[in-house]
């Protein structure tokens, strides 16, 4: 039986940033699929595991040309290929790591990164206590030696743990280096106007607060004028413009 191949192959289709971050869910959810020995599944299934309704899962991979077949759903081995395609898995990024503290440690220690086809290729710190040192078997570097590391290594992503302080004036030696994409761990945020340079700014300030609400909000702990005043605050705090940066 034969599916639909991508049909939107033109690099001028925008495609909406929400469709984007749902990409890596439909990623989860059908290798778990896989791993249960499922070869199909329905729009209205795969809707009822992720939560997601099943024409906004129709429209999301329509925006890549639809890989269904009408009567039969979702190969489900097919459908986790497309995805894996899509996402860059199997692309063979490379990528480094700056900052060997505590964070930089825990993420080079994670399956992560192999799961999803990123190859860390090395770390980078300026601490004597780290330099030199061999981290899951990566190799902790001088971060003076950065830009020679690349003219001599390729490397894709950037992943910054390093000190707030440090993050813009690393990020513009990146940027200057050639990295093809930055993700920021540590709340600063990063934007590169007219630049190639992909940016993935992580605040895990802002899921942990989103948690507190949830649970204050089931709890009862926020009174009407507060839940007013926090919507009020939100609106304001998206309207601004600016570089900000969060603890």
């Amino acid at each position: 039986m034969e599916f639909d191949p991508i049909q939107s192959t033109d690099k001028t289709v925008t495609v909406s940033s929400a469709v984007v971050k749902r990409l890596p869910r439909y990623y989860r959810y059908l290798r778990e699929l896989i791993t249960q020995g499922r070869m199909r599944i329905s729009s209205g299934e795969l809707s009822a595991l992720m939560n997601v309704t099943a024409s906004q899962i129709r429209q999301d991979l329509n925006c890549f040309g639809g890989f269904g077949q009408q009567g039969y759903g979702y190969n489900v081995n097919y459908l986790f290929a497309k995805i894996s395609e899509i996402l860059g898995v199997g692309a063979g990024f490379h990528a480094v790591i700056i900052g060997a503290g505590d964070l930089g440690r825990a993420l080079v220690h994670l399956s992560m990164f192999e799961k999803r086809g990123v190859d860390i290729v090395g770390m980078f710190d300026t601490g004597e206590g780290q330099v030199g040192e061999t981290v899951a078997g990566v190799s902790v570097m001088a971060l003076d030696t950065l830009e020679i590391f690349f003219e001599e290594n390729p490397v894709d992503i950037a992943v910054i743990t390093c000190p707030k302080e440090q993050v813009r004036p690393i990020a513009d030696r990146l940027v200057a280096a050639g990295v093809k994409g930055i993700w920021n761990y540590m709340g600063v945020e990063l934007k590169y106007a007219g630049s190639d340079v992909a940016i993935e700014n992580v605040h895990l300030g802002d899921s942990l607060m989103i948690l507190n609400y949830k649970i204050a909000s089931r709890e009862g702990l926020l009174h009407d004028d507060d839940a007013s005043d926090a919507a009020s605050d939100a609106a304001s705090s998206e309207s601004k413009v600016g570089k900000e940066t969060e603890e």
